[in-house]
């Protein structure tokens, strides 16, 4: 539920539940005093007199009435009986009126505060005829008169009841007491549940972003909010993990990094030391006349070659590397005739292999029609990289064989380079593709790399949305496959504008 309809929700709530609450409990309590007030006077109460305190009062005392008109009109000498009278004014009384009595004109028993003169303005004149009645006095008086005539003689007397309006009975009192009380306890409890409902829904999800801020702020990121709610505070809660998620993880990805690179740093320096070395060696033979023929001279100046040499391609491997880890690598798409291009890589890798009495045989299977979309120099670079590992890893005394071979698997160009070297260990397999990794062989070697050359070919490979993998027994020689798009007319790589020189050039290669 959204916070907004919560919000709306509430405001309800807060608005009409104490409001149908209030009545239904007014309406209780309301009953209740009916009740009450049956018990307390003798009379039927009706729920509808409860409106009006007047309506209550007029008719508070109307059996006690009815039993006075009833002796006015059988036995009206028990009015001259001044032990009725008493009885009769308790009665009375207790119903929050006055009695009145007239006898032949005179007052002969008042037990109301009022005097003979307010007296008259307030009963009724008997002259009137009437044996019995009720009226109401307004102005300063505000009083319910009930009266009846007894006697032959109108003129002989009267029984007047008389009820003040200015007055306020116990039991409205106790009524509006309830109803005060219960009004309160009903808003109590409204705000109540709307406090929890609102503690839940909002206060604990600020507060458990509150504390995650804090966490942040002190540089804790393992910890997880999980959203509890499908509301904007949910939707906020989900977001803020992410941004935590994200955060954790580029904090772990820059401890890997530096990690990498201190790795990288120890590997480079142990692999420039050693033709450093070398050179050092070569260099003070040449100067203090060791090598004191022209042969030797020409073979240490090959030496210090070819040890130069191999710095330079650490020092390239590491400036690609720079590159790689930003995604900053170069390159320039273009279409390319896959036979063609297999053709000149084969005929400038086989050169050099067979200075080093290495076997490469290569074979293409596939037409002349099959084209791919590539960079030529970075897939050259995936190229020599793989080879220069059969070199490297080559088993000593056993002839080394190179094979290259290219498939046509219909949307995929399928390349295949095999060599019968050392071979990769099973438990060395899954990560020979991560940076700075290198296999316990390649640390022992004599002929170390810095451990990114095939991170560099994967990398390449991913860029160019194929596929490279590999299969390898320890002893017998490793197997890499490669997975190349086949070219389709208006086919496009499509990669960040930082990674792409140029685009669309179309030129043939071989």
């Amino acid at each position: 539920m959204k916070l907004r309809t919560k919000l709306k929700i509430a405001f309800f709530i807060m608005a009409a539940l104490p409001v149908l609450l209030g009545a239904l409990a007014v309406t209780f309590i309301v009953r209740s005093e009916v009740g009450r007030l049956r018990s307390a006077y003798g009379e039927d109460f009706r729920l509808s007199d409860m409106y009006s305190s007047g309506a209550v009062l007029g008719k508070i005392t109307d059996s006690t009435f009815e039993e006075v008109k009833a002796q006015a009109d059988t036995a009206p000498d028990v009015f001259y009986d001044k032990a009725y009278i008493e009885g009769l004014n308790k009665k009375v009384r207790d119903k929050l009126s006055y009695l009145v009595v007239i006898q032949n004109g005179v007052i002969s028993y008042n037990s109301s505060p009022y005097s003979e003169s307010q007296l008259e303005q307030q009963l009724p004149d008997g002259s009137a005829g009437e044996s019995s009645g009720r009226m109401y006095n307004g102005g300063g008086y505000q009083t319910i008169v009930k009266y009846t005539i007894f006697g032959q003689d109108l003129s002989k007397g009267g029984i007047y009841l008389i009820t003040p309006l200015k007055q306020t009975l116990p039991e409205f009192k106790h009524l509006v007491i309830q109803v005060v009380l219960i009004i309160i306890m009903i808003i109590a409890f409204t705000s109540f549940m709307l406090y929890l409902w609102l503690n839940r829904s909002i206060i604990r999800p600020i507060d458990r972003l509150r504390l995650g801020t804090q966490n942040i702020r002190d540089g804790n990121l393992d910890f997880e909010i999980r959203p509890k709610s499908r509301d904007e505070l949910g939707d906020l809660c989900k977001d803020f993990e992410e941004m935590r998620y994200r955060l954790n993880k580029s904090e772990e990805d820059k401890k890997k990094s530096d990690a990498e690179e201190k790795e990288l740093i120890r590997n480079i320096s142990h692999d420039l030391k050693t033709p450093l070395t070398a050179i050092k060696g070569y260099v003070e033979g040449l100067r203090d006349g060791i090598a004191d023929t022209p042969e030797k001279q020409q073979k240490y100046i090959l030496t210090i070659a070819n040890k130069v040499e191999d710095m330079d391609r650490l020092i390239d491997e590491l400036t690609l590397f720079s590159r790689l880890d930003t995604n900053r690598i170069p390159y320039e798409f273009v279409k390319i005739n896959v036979k063609d291009y297999f053709d000149d890589c084969v005929d400038e890798i086989e050169l050099d292999l067979e200075a080093m009495d290495i076997v490469l045989k290569y074979r293409f299977h596939g037409g002349d029609d099959m084209y791919t979309m590539a960079d030529p120099n970075q897939l050259k670079r995936v190229i020599n990289n793989i080879v220069s590992n059969s070199v490297k890893y080559r088993r000593p005394n056993v002839t080394c064989n190179i094979g290259i071979e290219v498939f046509d698997e219909g949307d995929y160009i399928h390349v295949v380079m095999s060599d019968n070297g050392k071979g990769i260990k099973m438990k060395d397999l899954p990560r020979i593709f991560d940076r700075f990794y290198r296999t316990d062989e390649s640390r022992t070697s004599p002929q170390t790399g810095s451990g990114i050359g095939l991170a560099i070919v994967k990398k390449i490979i991913d860029d160019h949305k194929g596929r490279i993998w590999v299969d390898s027994t320890e002893g017998e020689g490793t197997t890499f496959h490669i997975n190349l798009l086949r070219y389709k007319e208006g086919m496009q790589l499509t990669l960040p504008d930082n990674q792409v020189k140029s685009r669309g050039r179309k030129k043939k290669q071989g």
